[in-house]
C-alpha cells in the first residue's frame, strides 16, 4: 500500500528565509557591476541598476600590485591563447599537462626554495584539498590551527576528521601548551598564515617554526596575502624573515598579487607527489587554462626582479594609514599593507560604502560577518602603487565628510 502525500516541504520559503535573515542582520551583500579598464588600474566603470555608467576608483582589490593589467602578463596570455587555444582539455590525469603549467610549477618551487610545486584551480581549493589529504596520508595526524585561519583552511581541517586544536591567534604560549599535551609520537601539523588579511597583522614565523620543530610537528603556512609582496624576490614573509627552510608546506594564490587566478603548494618533492596522487581536489578537477598559467608565469618572473613595486606598495599603505589617522578616521592597527577602518555596525558599513560609491565614485566593499566577527564590521582598503596622491586626497576628503554626516565614532586626531 502506498502512503498518501500528507504534505510537501516548502523549499522556496526555506531559501527565502535564509536570504531574509541576512537582510535583517544588515549584512546582505550586493555585488558592484564593474568593468576594469585595461591599462588604467585601479580605474573602472560601474554599471548602475538603471543601466547608466559611472567612473570609479577601486580601493579594495586584492590585485595588490595591478599585475592583472601589466603589459607583460597580458602579452603572455594573448600569445598562449593564440598558440594553444582556450582550455586545458580536462584534468591533468586524463588530458595531460600544459607546457606553461609545468614551467610555472618549476618557477614557483624555485621561488619558495622548495623541490616541487603543485597547481590547483584556486587558493581555496589548494588549502581545502591539501589539508584534507594530509590527514589521509598521515593516520592519527593532530592539527593545530590558528583561530583566525582562513575559511578554506578550516574547511580542509574539518573535512579530514582528524583531532584538531585551535590556538589563540598568534599566541605562541597557547600553541606550546597544546603541543606539549599531545602524544610525543603522534604526527602533528601547525597550520597558520603569514599575513592575516582582515586585521593586517603578521605571524611570528620564526617562533612558530621553533615550536613546531621542538615538538616534532610539520609547518603549513598560508602566504596568500603575502606572496609577491614581501621578501627580496617577493616569495613572501618567510623569505623576508629568512625562514623559508623552516616551512614544510607553503600554500599561495595566483589570484592576488600575481594578478591572475589559481593556487598552489610548494614543498619537498615527496610531499607534493603524495598530495598529487591522493588529493581529490586535484585529481578530479579540470586544470587551469593555459593562458592563465602563462600569464602567472610572466607575472612571477617580473615580480622576482622588480622590488621597487613592493617598496611603492608599502609606501602607499603607510601613507594612507597616516592620512586616515590625521583625519581622525578609526584606522585599525596593521603592520602590513592592509588598511582596515573600524565601523562596528553592518548597516553603517554598508551605508558608508554605498555613499562612497554613489556620491564619490570610490569603491570599497564593507566587510561583515562571517568574514569578521559581528561587532567588528569594517571597510578594508588595499592601496596599490597605482593609487596616486590625487586619488588618496579624494578618498580622505570623502571619508572625513561621511564620518561627520553619518555620525560614526572617530579616533583622536594625531597631534
Amino acid at each position: 500500500m502506498t502512503c498518501g502525500v500528507i504534505g510537501r516541504f516548502d523549499y522556496t520559503s526555506a531559501f527565502q528565509s535564509a536570504v531574509d535573515q541576512v537582510r535583517d542582520e544588515g549584512r546582505y551583500r550586493v555585488f558592484a557591476d564593474l568593468k576594469r579598464v585595461r591599462g588604467q588600474f585601479p580605474k573602472a566603470v560601474r554599471r548602475r541598476e538603471d543601466g547608466s555608467e559611472q567612473d570609479c576608483v577601486i580601493w579594495c582589490s586584492n590585485d595588490y600590485l595591478g599585475m592583472g593589467q601589466h603589459p607583460e602578463v597580458l602579452e603572455a596570455m594573448s600569445a598562449e591563447l593564440d598558440a594553444v587555444g582556450a582550455g586545458a582539455g580536462g584534468t591533468r590525469n586524463i588530458s595531460g599537462t600544459t607546457r606553461s603549467a609545468v614551467d610555472l610549477e618549476a618557477e614557483l618551487a624555485s621561488w619558495h626554495q622548495k623541490e616541487a610545486a603543485l597547481l590547483f584551480t584556486s587558493g581555496y581549493v589548494a588549502n581545502e584539498a591539501t589539508l584534507t589529504t594530509l590527514q589521509r596520508i598521515l593516520p592519527g595526524l593532530i592539527i593545530f590551527s590558528d583561530s583566525l585561519n582562513h575559511a578554506s583552511m578550516i574547511a580542509g581541517i574539518r573535512n579530514g576528521g582528524c583531532e584538531r586544536h585551535v590556538f589563540l591567534h598568534n599566541d605562541l604560549a597557547h600553541l606550546e601548551t597544546l603541543l606539549a599535551a599531545a602524544p610525543a609520537d603522534a604526527p602533528k601539523l601547525v597550520a597558520f598564515e603569514s599575513v592575516y588579511s582582515m586585521d593586517g597583522d603578521i605571524a611570528d614565523l620564526a617562533g612558530t617554526i621553533a615550536l613546531a620543530k621542538k615538538y616534532g610537528a610539520l609547518t603549513y603556512l598560508d602566504e596568500v596575502h603575502a606572496v609577491g609582496l614581501y621578501g627580496a624576490t617577493g616569495a613572501g614573509v618567510a623569505e623576508r624573515d629568512g625562514v623559508l627552510d623552516g616551512i614544510d608546506i607553503v600554500e599561495c594564490t595566483l589570484g592576488k598579487a600575481i594578478g591572475v587566478m589559481g593556487g598552489y603548494i610548494a614543498a619537498d618533492a615527496v610531499i607534493v607527489d603524495a598530495v598529487r596522487s591522493w588529493a581529490s581536489g586535484f585529481i578530479f578537477t579540470t586544470s587551469l587554462p593555459p593562458a592563465l598559467t602563462a600569464g602567472a608565469l610572466a607575472s612571477v618572473r617580473h615580480l622576482k626582479t622588480h622590488p621597487e613595486l613592493r617598496d611603492a606598495h608599502q609606501e602607499r599603505a603607510e601613507t594612507l594609514k597616516r592620512r586616515f589617522a590625521e583625519a581622525g578616521i578609526p584606522v585599525m592597527p596593521s603592520e602590513s599593507h592592509i588598511v582596515p577602518v573600524f565601523v562596528g555596525n553592518p548597516v553603517h558599513a554598508k551605508m558608508i560604502s554605498d555613499m562612497l560609491l554613489e556620491d564619490h565614485g570610490i569603491y570599497v566593499q564593507p566587510i561583515n560577518y562571517p568574514t569578521v566577527p559581528k561587532g567588528t564590521e569594517r571597510l578594508r582598503f588595499t592601496p596599490s602603487p597605482n593609487h596616486d596622491d590625487g586619488m588618496m586626497d579624494r578618498l580622505v576628503t570623502a571619508m572625513d565628510a561621511l564620518w561627520t554626516h553619518c555620525n560614526v565614532a572617530r579616533m583622536p586626531v594625531a597631534a
